[in-house]
């Protein structure tokens, strides 16, 4: 079994049912949640011209490889009815691979440590919050010192204790 951590996004609907069906969809695909952190709403980043994001990222555990982690997360996207219209845009949900065990991956198709966390706040937030002394061979310091360090001056606020959405 391999450790991940996943973040959740989404901004279209009814957001905390969009982050509850993702959630109770993983174990299907063969993702078992260890903990989730709380439920946080996000301010958009890039594309400002949208509603505010639902966030969360989970710690899980898996016996898929990488690429067929990825995939299952793009089956769960495409059966929840997620589109993405253009890159950064509204979505219904969005599932990302942040890290997978302590490796670095880089293919066309795959990136880990996911190329962009580092830089926002909408994922450092929720993960330090459940892995605070998180640290990648390929970080040059802890998710908590990231998280002070990081120029997403965007607001991020706790909207739910991560059991609303989600129980072991």
């Amino acid at each position: 079994m391999v450790t991940v951590y996943i973040a959740l996004g989404t901004n279209i609907g009814e957001r905390e049912d969009n982050l509850r069906l993702a959630l109770r969809h993983l174990p299907e695909v063969g993702v078992q949640i260890r903990r989730t952190s709380s439920v946080y709403e996000t301010e958009p980043v890039d594309y400002l011209d949208q509603d505010w994001f639902l966030n969360t990222v989970l710690e899980g555990q898996t016996e898929l490889d990488a690429l067929a982690l990825l995939r299952a997360l793009r089956l769960i996207e495409t059966q929840m009815g997620s589109r993405k219209a253009f890159a950064k845009g509204p979505r219904l949900i969005d599932l990302d691979v942040l890290l997978y065990g302590m490796e670095t991956i880089d293919t066309p198709e795959l990136q880990v440590p996911h190329p962009r966390m580092l830089e926002r706040k909408f994922v450092l937030v929720p993960l330090a919050e459940i892995a605070p002394t998180l640290r990648h061979p390929s970080w040059r310091s802890g998710v908590v010192q990231l998280l002070a360090s990081t120029q997403d001056r965007s607001q991020v606020k706790k909207l739910l204790d991560a059991s609303s959405i989600w129980t072991p």
